[in-house]
């Protein structure tokens, strides 16, 4: 499957100019916040060789990352915290977090392409499953999401020792869940997930 401009030029051709594409990052972690990013690229100004983000280097989508903020017409990031993801859900806290990247973006988009779902907007959209890996407006996207949580975690790092968030970034490898027992929950870390949630039974 490889990532084309076709969407994007399909929807302009429709009469829409401003085409934004939307991913989050973060669904599956036990820690942190889950980012979302929305993207209007430039058609006078392409990026070459935008994918999936989960299919690139760290160093390739820094480099990605880089590129997109300086070519794109418009960017922007939104987030949802851990207690968010536990009062509503992480499905509902990964719109939420789509929804809030979509406002902050100047000039405002008129149409959306979106990596699976829909969210609550009241302009025209789309949602398209797999869209990270065909959808160049929504790989740029996917690839500002998780740069940007990846950041954030790697600071996090370092105020809560111990349970390697820079190697892992939350998500729930066997280092993480014996930090988890051995360490204990944070408030940074999601307790309506599973593991979590056993670990803070263990805790009391």
């Amino acid at each position: 499957m490889r990532c084309t401009s076709e969407q994007e030029d399909a929807t302009r051709r429709e009469g829409y100019t401003l085409v934004a594409g939307v991913d989050e990052a973060g669904r599956g972690a036990l820690f942190g916040p889950v980012y979302a990013a929305a993207v209007i690229l430039d058609p006078a100004r392409p990026v070459q060789g935008l994918a999936d983000s989960k299919v690139l280097t760290p160093a390739r989508r820094g480099e990605l990352a880089a590129v997109i903020r300086e070519h794109a017409t418009a960017w922007a990031v939104g987030t949802a915290d851990a207690s968010e993801i536990d009062r509503i859900n992480i499905y509902q806290a990964s719109r939420l977090a789509m929804k809030r990247a979509v406002e902050a973006l100047r000039p405002v988009p008129d149409y959306l392409l979106i990596d699976a779902l829909t969210i609550d907007w009241a302009g025209p959209q789309r949602g398209i499953i797999k869209g990270d890996a065909q959808v160049e407006c929504i790989a740029a996207a996917s690839i500002l999401a998780k740069t940007s949580r990846d950041a954030c975690i790697e600071t996090l790092d370092r105020k809560y020792p111990g349970y390697g968030l820079a190697r892992h970034k939350g998500y729930p490898t066997r280092e993480h869940q014996e930090a988890l027992r051995k360490l204990g929950v944070t408030d940074q870390h999601r307790q309506s997930y599973a593991p979590v949630a056993a670990a803070a039974q263990v805790a009391r």
